[in-house]
C-alpha cells in the first residue's frame, strides 16, 4: 500500500474505486483453468483487445492494442470473445456492496465509481479503514481484487486509485497535493490526451510546473476553456462534485469493416444501421441530443471525428443518420477506413424539447420510428428494415451470390 499523508483535512473527501483488470477477471473468477495464465478479451483479427489479465500485460498487450499485434506479443495467451451481460452483473454486485458501505456513489463506468465520504469519520471511520473494509466486502463476496483512491477530489481520487495497482490504496492528503503534482506526468491527469499532449510539447511544456510557470490568462488565451481545465488541474482544482445515479450523456455505435473500404456506399450504409440502433436506444431512453459526432478509424489506426450542432435536439432515425452523412461528405478519406462509427450526446428531456409546432414531415418520421421500435421490439430487431437498408442489403446479397456462382462456374 502506498500513503501520501500530512494531516487529515476536515474538508471534502473522496474515493475512487477501480476494479483491477475488470474484464478478465471476472472471465479468471468464474473459470478457475483460466488463472493465473495469460487471458485477452477480443478474438478478431481485426479488432482490438478490449482488456487484458495482468499475466498478459507482463508480455506488452494492453487494451485498445489490435488483436494481431497482442497475439505476436503473447502468442500463447487465451483469446476469449467476452460476456458484457456478465460484467454488468457482477458490476451491479460491486455497486450494491459500495453502495451500502459508503453514502454518496457515484458509478462512472461498468468497473469504476466514486463516492463522497466527506464528513463521515465520526459514523464510518477514517477513510481509510472504509476504503480497505469495502476492498474487503468485495474480495470476500465476489471475489475480485479492486484498487482505492482517496483525494480532496475527483481528478486526484481517480489518479491516486491507479497509483499502486492491483489490489492498492492510495491516500493523498491536502497538504501532500503540491509535491504529488509536481513530478507527476501530464498524460496521467483524467481528460489530458494525446493530441492536447502533442500541443503542449509544440509549446515546449513537458510537466505540471511549466504550466504553472504561465498565468491561467496564457493558457486560457492559448486554449480557451481547455486551458482553464488544464491550469486547475496542475493546481489541484476539481470543484466537479460526485453525482449519485448518474445518466448516460451519449449514446454511440461502432463498427470494424470486414476489410478496409474506400466504398462510401458501404460506409452509408453502416452509418444508416448505427442511426438506427442509436435512435432507438435514444427513444428507449426518452432523450434527444443536439450534437451528432461521427468517428473514423483508418487502416493505419489513425483515428479522427468530426461533430455537427443541430438546430433542434432530435432522436429521429433519418435526422441523425443524413447529419452523420453529412459529415461523412465533407471528408475526402485519404486512407481506406477500417472503422466508422456515430454517436448522439448533449442529452436534452424529451418532455423540455417539443417545440410548439412541429414540421408534418417531422412528425411522419417520428411516427414511423416508433412504428418501427413496436415491431422490433416484439418480433426482434432485424424483422422490419427501412426501404434504402433493404434494398441495400438485397444488392449485396445478389453481389455475394452472383461471385460464388463466378467462382463455380471456374471450378
Amino acid at each position: 500500500m502506498t500513503d501520501i499523508h500530512p494531516n487529515q483535512s476536515p474538508e471534502r473527501i473522496v474515493l475512487h474505486l477501480d476494479m483491477d483488470a475488470f474484464f478478465t477477471s471476472v472471465e479468471q473468477a468464474d473459470n478457475l483453468e483460466l488463472r493465473g495464465k495469460p487471458v485477452v478479451i477480443g478474438q478478431s483479427l481485426r479488432g482490438v483487445a478490449s482488456a487484458a489479465s495482468y499475466e498478459a500485460r507482463r508480455y506488452g498487450v494492453r487494451s485498445a492494442m489490435p488483436i494481431v499485434q497482442a497475439r505476436k506479443l503473447c502468442p500463447h495467451a487465451i483469446f476469449l470473445p467476452g460476456r458484457m451481460s456478465r460484467y454488468r452483473e457482477v458490476s451491479e454486485q460491486i455497486m450494491d456492496v459500495m453502495r451500502g458501505i459508503c453514502p454518496v456513489v457515484e458509478q462512472a463506468s461498468v468497473d469504476e465509481a466514486y463516492a463522497d465520504v466527506s464528513g463521515t469519520r465520526r459514523v464510518l471511520g477514517p477513510p481509510e479503514d472504509l476504503a480497505r473494509r469495502l476492498k474487503s466486502e468485495i474480495l470476500e463476496r465476489i471475489g475480485l481484487t479492486c484498487s482505492v483512491g482517496i483525494a480532496p477530489n475527483k481528478f486526484l481520487a481517480k489518479i491516486a486509485s491507479d497509483w499502486n495497482k492491483p489490489d492498492g490504496l492510495t491516500v493523498i492528503r491536502p497538504a501532500d497535493v503540491p509535491a504529488f503534482l509536481r513530478d507527476l506526468p501530464l498524460s496521467k491527469i483524467p481528460g489530458v490526451g494525446p493530441r492536447m499532449l502533442e500541443e503542449l510539447r509544440n509549446m515546449g511544456v513537458a510537466g505540471i510546473g511549466d504550466v504553472l510557470a504561465r498565468p491561467r490568462e496564457f493558457w486560457v488565451q492559448r486554449l480557451g476553456r481547455r486551458g482553464s481545465f488544464l491550469h486547475d488541474r496542475a493546481l489541484g482544482i476539481d470543484e466537479s462534485p460526485v453525482v449519485p445515479h448518474g445518466e448516460a450523456q451519449s449514446c454511440s455505435a461502432e463498427n470494424t469493416l470486414e476489410r478496409d473500404t474506400l466504398d462510401r456506399e458501404l460506409l452509408q450504409r453502416r452509418l444508416l444501421a448505427q442511426a438506427e440502433r442509436v435512435g432507438r436506444e435514444l427513444r428507449a431512453m426518452d432523450k434527444k441530443g443536439l450534437t451528432v459526432t461521427l468517428k473514423i478509424k483508418f487502416h493505419d489506426f489513425s483515428a479522427m471525428t468530426r461533430s455537427k450542432t443541430l438546430h433542434r435536439p432530435t432522436d429521429i432515425t433519418a435526422e441523425i443518420y443524413q447529419a452523420a452523412r453529412r459529415l461523412l461528405a465533407a471528408e475526402k478519406l485519404p486512407k481506406p477506413v477500417r472503422l466508422i462509427g456515430l454517436g448522439v450526446s448533449n442529452f436534452r428531456a424529451v418532455q423540455a424539447a417539443l417545440p410548439l409546432a412541429e414540421a408534418p414531415g417531422r412528425g411522419r418520421d417520428r411516427l414511423l420510428d416508433q412504428a418501427m421500435d413496436r415491431i422490433r421490439d416484439k418480433f426482434g430487431s432485424k424483422i422490419i428494415l427501412r426501404a434504402d437498408a433493404a434494398a441495400r442489403e438485397a444488392e449485396a446479397v445478389e453481389d455475394l451470390l452472383s461471385r460464388k456462382n463466378r467462382i463455380s462456374g471456374d471450378e
